[in-house]
């Protein structure tokens, strides 16, 4: 079920064209990772999607309710963590999210059982009665996680959820993502690119406010796998004699033997005349009794690719 259905969605601030005609879909079970430059209009995209900002034009569907006809029904439905985390920082943590719970319209029993939840899953516990304003920056980082999730909405719109947390308190995060994921749309803006392999269903990038590409992680890597050079991982010794026979019987214009480790080479083949054949270079490999352990065109991280899709928009 589509929880998020977004078409045409343009803003602009003056001459600047914050965000240029994006479409968006965002299904039950589904995190997104929202990915581009500084400036490239991510979070303005969800500050629209939240009902913060309204669009100059384009259409909103939350839970199929429309959030221009009905902002504050459809907004029964979103956890929103700002860029920042803003909060009431002369509240102490208990009070901010009861103050929070309540604006959203929980009962007194069911904040007492939130509460208690975020507490447990955000690992908040130690803070509890602490003042916001005296909290390190990842414990405010929480506190704003805390406060999106306080009502339990289908929809969660989390820009930069990381941001200020230690590895460990981010591998947590990442695994809450994905436990709370399996009932709920999520949206992540994130500049952390292993984030989206980490958790991410699909990743989306934007530049220059155009949405650029829409596609699971995995298809993004098999679009820039580098067909043009061949690696093959062996657990072998390859001595001179050995890698000098390797390059002659591999009949393609450049093969070059890497030590990985003491025990373990890859082989790199690459030719910029012919087209690479894996299976062809296989049985050349084989015949001299090595053990491959891994054998595939390069593939280049994300990263990468998203330096080569956000440089390539930039220039053209």
């Amino acid at each position: 079920m589509k929880l998020i259905v977004a078409k045409g969605l343009r803003k602009s601030f003056g001459d600047f064209i914050a965000v240029d005609n994006v479409d968006l879909e965002v299904s039950r079970g589904e995190v997104i990772g929202f990915l581009g430059p500084n400036g490239a209009g991510k979070s303005t995209t969800m500050k629209i999607l939240t009902g913060f900002l309204e669009p100059d034009s384009g259409e909103i569907l939350i839970n199929n309710i429309d959030l221009k006809s009905d902002p504050l029904k459809a907004k029964e439905f979103i956890g929103y963590l700002p860029e920042g985390a803003p909060s009431y920082s002369d509240m102490n943590v208990l009070e901010f999210l009861t103050f929070v719970g309540k604006m959203r319209g929980l009962n007194s029993n069911l904040l007492t059982t939130r509460l208690g939840k975020m507490a447990n899953q955000i690992s908040l516990k130690e803070v509890w009665n602490k003042p916001i304003e005296t909290l390190s920056k990842g414990f405010k980082r929480r506190v704003g996680i805390a406060q999106a999730l306080i009502h339990d909405p289908d929809i969660l719109i989390l820009d930069e959820p990381t941001d200020g947390l230690d590895p460990n308190q981010k591998h947590e995060m990442r695994n809450l993502i994905k436990t709370i994921s399996k009932n709920k749309a999520i949206v992540i803006s994130t500049h952390i690119l292993e984030e989206v392999e980490a958790v991410c269903s699909r990743a989306m990038i934007i530049a220059n406010g155009k949405l650029l590409v829409n596609e699971t992680p995995a298809n993004l890597e098999k679009q820039f796998t580098n067909k043009d050079i061949i690696s093959i991982k062996v657990s072998n010794k390859i001595d001179s004699i050995l890698a000098k026979n390797l390059k002659s019987s591999i009949n393609y214009g450049d093969v070059k033997i890497e030590k990985v480790n003491k025990d373990t080479n890859k082989i790199l083949v690459s030719d910029n005349k012919k087209t690479l054949d894996l299976n062809t270079v296989l049985k050349q490999v084989y015949k001299f009794k090595l053990n491959v352990i891994e054998a595939s065109f390069i593939k280049s991280n994300l990263e990468e690719i998203f330096r080569k899709i956000t440089t390539t928009n930039a220039s053209s």
